[in-house]
C-alpha cells in the first residue's frame, strides 16, 4: 500500500511538473529602438508599455530593450530587423526607408497634423483601411506621430521664407525634404542620432525636429534659436513612426499571451502614445526657455506663403502613388477627413 502510495504521489508530480511549463511559459521579448534611454520614447512609451504586458501576463511577457541601436545595424534598417527576427519588437520611422512605404507618407505632407495623438489614430485607421500591404512583412502595433516640427537653428531665427534660403537644415524623411527646398532651403537628410555631431561641426545650420526629441540629443545646446509655427496653424510637419513586431514571433506566442499583446495594439494604443508626445513638447520646450534660447513664432500670414509655395510637395506625392496604381487624390482626402474627425 505504501509503495502504491508512493508511486500515486511520484505520478502526480511528474505530471504537475510537465504542466507547468505550458501554462506557466515565460517570453522575453528583445525591442530594439534608435534613440537614448533618456528619450521620450524609450522613458515614457516603451517602457511603461512593456511595464503594462508584463503586469497584464502576471510577468510572463518580459522585456529586454536596446536602445540606441545596441543590437547593431542603422535605424533605416530596423523594419527588417522585425521582418527577419534579429529582434522581436521595434521602434522606427517608415519614412527611414525612403520610398519603401510611400503611401503612409500622406501623414507627412506639408500642414496636415492637428495634434499628435489625433493623428496618431487618424494614422492606424488609415493603414487598416487602405495601407496594409506596406506592413505585411511585420505585426504593426502601433503606428503614431510626433507633435507638430520645428526649426533649430545656430546663427539667426526663422522670421520668414527669406530666412531660409541657402540653409542648410536636417530633414528626417523623403517628403520634409521635399518641403525644405520648395521653401528655398537645402535639405539635408539624416536620422535623428546623427544631428548633434552634424552640428557640432557645421554640417549643417539647423534641423527641423519636434520639440519633445530636443533635450535627449543636446539641440538646445548646439543651436541658438527656435522658431515654431503660430499654434493656430496646422503643424509645419510631422513624422510617421511604427511599432512592429516579428510575425513569427507573434504567432509562437500561446494564445493568452496573443491576447495581452493585441490589448495593448491598434488605435487606442496609438493614440496613447500620441499624446505622450503631446505631453512631452511643453516641457522640453521649457528647457530651451530656461536655458535662454529664444523662441520665435512665425505668423500665420508668413505661413500662408510657406503653405502655397510647399503645394507642389502634395502634387508630387499624388503623382507618385498614382504611378504605383493607387488614387493618390482619394487616399489624401480620406487622410484629412480622418485627421479631422480625431481632432474634434
Amino acid at each position: 500500500m505504501k509503495t502504491e502510495k508512493l508511486l500515486r504521489g511520484l505520478a502526480a508530480t511528474l505530471c504537475l511538473a510537465t504542466a507547468l511549463p505550458a501554462t506557466a511559459e515565460e517570453v522575453t521579448l528583445r525591442v530594439h529602438h534608435f534613440l537614448p534611454a533618456g528619450s521620450t520614447a524609450h522613458a515614457k512609451f516603451i517602457t511603461p508599455w512593456c511595464d503594462k504586458i508584463n503586469q497584464e501576463s502576471a510577468g510572463r511577457l518580459k522585456c529586454q530593450i536596446f536602445p540606441s541601436m545596441q543590437l547593431g545595424g542603422k535605424p533605416g534598417q530596423l523594419i527588417d530587423q522585425a521582418r527577419d527576427g534579429i529582434a522581436d519588437i521595434v521602434w522606427t520611422l517608415p519614412g527611414y526607408s525612403s520610398g519603401r512605404f510611400p503611401v503612409v507618407e500622406v501623414f507627412e505632407l506639408p500642414f496636415m497634423m492637428t495634434t499628435a495623438e489625433a493623428t496618431s489614430r487618424a494614422v492606424w485607421e488609415f493603414v487598416q483601411a487602405h495601407d496594409r500591404a506596406e506592413f505585411s512583412d511585420v505585426r504593426p502595433l502601433a503606428f503614431h506621430v510626433h507633435g507638430a516640427g520645428h526649426f533649430f537653428t545656430a546663427k539667426a531665427p526663422i522670421t520668414s521664407m527669406a530666412d531660409l534660403k541657402g540653409l542648410k537644415l536636417r530633414a528626417p524623411t523623403r517628403l520634409t525634404n521635399m518641403m525644405l527646398g520648395s521653401l528655398g532651403a537645402t535639405p539635408v537628410g539624416m536620422p535623428v542620432p546623427q544631428v548633434p555631431e552634424a552640428l557640432s561641426k557645421g554640417v549643417i545650420d539647423g534641423a527641423v525636429l519636434p520639440y519633445e526629441v530636443v533635450p535627449a540629443i543636446k539641440v538646445h545646446e548646439l543651436t541658438k534659436f527656435a522658431s515654431e509655427g503660430d499654434p493656430a496653424y496646422r503643424g509645419l510637419y510631422t513624422t510617421v513612426f511604427v511599432f512592429a513586431m516579428n510575425p513569427a514571433k507573434y504567432d509562437s506566442l500561446p494564445d493568452d499571451l496573443k491576447k495581452v499583446i493585441d490589448a495593448n495594439s491598434g488605435a487606442e494604443t496609438s493614440a496613447w502614445i500620441g499624446k505622450v508626445w503631446d505631453g512631452a513638447d511643453g516641457p522640453a520646450k521649457q528647457r530651451l526657455i530656461d536655458r535662454g534660447n529664444p523662441v520665435n513664432v512665425i505668423a500665420s500670414a508668413e505661413l500662408d506663403k510657406w503653405k502655397a509655395a510647399s503645394a507642389g510637395v502634395t502634387d508630387a506625392w499624388i503623382k507618385d502613388v498614382s504611378v504605383k496604381g493607387v488614387d493618390g487624390a482619394a487616399l489624401l482626402e480620406a487622410a484629412r477627413k480622418l485627421i479631422e474627425t480625431h481632432a474634434k
